[in-house]
């Protein structure tokens, strides 16, 4: 696959906690990127949060959260998101999602098999 220079970042944040269709909800939406044929999702965790609800989410020592924030991000190209968007939308009960232009410098696999 190959992406042009200017792509687009989705940028999906939810709680740790989130689930959908018995998956933790990020590794539903990663699988369904992967399934809509985006050119890749990556899910990270935040340290420490909070969302609509201005609850704090923290991993620190005395205050372990077990809902700390999860964001996945997706680079493709605008066209791929905007259609990959209603899947998810209708997964996600708490959240935000936001879209914005990227600068695609290289997208790239290896060819050896490693």
């Amino acid at each position: 696959m190959i992406l042009p220079r200017e792509g687009h970042l989705l940028r999906i944040f939810v709680g740790e906690s989130d689930k959908y269709e018995g998956l933790p909800l990020f590794e539903w939406i990663v699988r369904k990127a992967r399934e809509h044929g985006l050119a890749g999702a990556t899910a990270l965790r935040g340290l420490e949060g909070f969302g609509a609800h201005s609850r704090l989410h923290t991993a620190k020592v005395l205050r372990l959260s077990s809902d700390l924030p999860i964001i996945v991000e997706i680079v493709d190209t605008i066209d791929k998101i905007e259609a990959f968007l209603p899947v998810v939308d209708a997964a996600i009960q708490e959240g935000m999602a936001t879209i914005e232009k990227v600068d695609v410098r290289f997208y790239r696999s290896r060819t050896d098999g490693r």
